[in-house]
């Protein structure tokens, strides 16, 4: 196992940050961060702003300019050993005459997958992997998803009272939480490559499912809607159709009059296999991987959250609670079948608890081994 100094968590640590900075612009492709070092001084600094832009190495080795030879390269994930939208960044790095690489973690990219590293020791650099490999995949969580399961990763995001309702029980469900709660979910709206809802949620909220922040909108891109709607239901004027090219319905057929209405205002409209409960989430999820989408945001009503939950196919629960009550006579979060046992319970463990406003922001994940 490679034993990693501290200026090598340092300056990897550094290369994380950079890497930060292309969460919301660089989907389909991972966010990397990249940061030369030679003399213990950094001589180069760069980040992958956008897909089909420069690489994070390329625009550090530019950065550096002459001083990259013999230099060591800390790079947030393995660099490209492929031709994609540009050329492979192994080849940039020998052609600088860097003398080591260090990468947090291997590329899950098939195509990759250690043959970056590989071909970069062929050409005489000495390289290593793995420090603070699991910073490096959070960041990446939902490439890494993709990648290694097929399917992105997936955030539920609710908002609740006080005692877990989620709207009045005639659907009335604005506003529960606060201004401040509302604008920090553009937050997870323009992370996400993809936001699904339900045509419940299309007719009783009418949503827009758009980034509102400018800043966020500006950084980063305009997330595929999603509509999963088993019936076609989804009105032509619905809200959710404005920008209708960034707009796709699923549905169980899609060989219909109605399908066509919609295609004819922009949206796209395919079809998905259905199950006795709907759609079939896994096939939606596959779907959305195939349109290489990494990470999909869930706002929707309590059925089809609790779907998502039932199948095990959340990643991730954001709730926005507000401290108010509603009461019993008020939706609650989930839809679920009754539990004959406790030990048939879903699991969650907590990620964090912050304020936001006058509202807590309450984060879970799937419980480690829960069955």
């Amino acid at each position: 196992m490679t034993e990693f100094s501290a200026d090598d968590h340092h300056y990897m640590a550094r290369a994380l940050d950079l890497a930060r900075h292309g969460l919301y612009s660089t989907p389909p492709n991972p966010s990397v961060g990249c940061v030369i070092v030679r003399w213990g001084q950094v001589v180069g600094e760069g980040f992958h702003g956008r897909a089909g832009g420069p690489h994070a190495e390329v625009v550090a080795l530019e950065d550096a300019g002459h001083t990259a030879r013999g230099a060591t390269a800390y790079i947030s994930l393995e660099p490209c050993s492929h031709h994609g939208r540009t050329p492979p960044c192994i080849d940039a790095l020998v052609a600088a005459g860097v003398a080591r690489v260090v990468v947090a973690m291997l590329d899950p990219n098939p195509r990759v997958n250690g043959s970056g590293l590989q071909q970069l020791e062929q050409a005489g650099i000495t390289t290593a992997h793995g420090v603070l490999a699991a910073e490096a995949a959070e960041i990446n969580r939902g490439f890494v998803q993709r990648m290694t399961n097929g399917r992105p990763w997936v955030t539920l995001k609710l908002g609740a009272s006080l005692d877990g309702r989620t709207a009045l029980a005639d659907g009335t469900s604005k506003w529960i939480t606060g201004e401040k709660a509302r604008a920090d979910v553009q937050r997870l709206r323009a992370r996400a490559s993809a936001i699904i809802t339900g045509s419940g949620t299309v007719l009783a909220d009418d949503p827009m499912l758009t980034v509102r922040d400018p800043d966020l909108e500006m950084r980063g891109r305009r997330p595929l809607r999603v509509v999963l709607d088993s019936h076609l239901r989804t009105p032509a004027n619905a809200q959710v159709l404005c920008f209708a090219n960034s707009t796709l319905i699923l549905t169980r057929d899609a060989a219909t009059a109605a399908a066509d209405e919609l295609r004819e205002i922009g949206a796209r409209v395919e079809r998905i296999a259905g199950t006795a409960s709907g759609l079939d989430l896994d096939a939606v999820l596959e779907r959305l991987a195939a349109l290489e989408c990494n990470e999909v945001l869930v706002e929707a009503g309590p059925t089809l959250a609790g779907e998502f939950v039932r199948c095990g196919l959340v990643d991730e629960i954001v709730v926005y609670m507000a401290p108010v009550v509603l009461g019993h006579a008020a939706r609650g979060l989930f839809n679920l079948p009754q539990l004959e046992r406790m030990c048939d319970r879903c699991e969650f463990e907590w990620r964090g608890v912050e304020h936001v406003g006058d509202d807590l922001r309450l984060t879970l994940r799937p419980k480690r081994g829960a069955t």
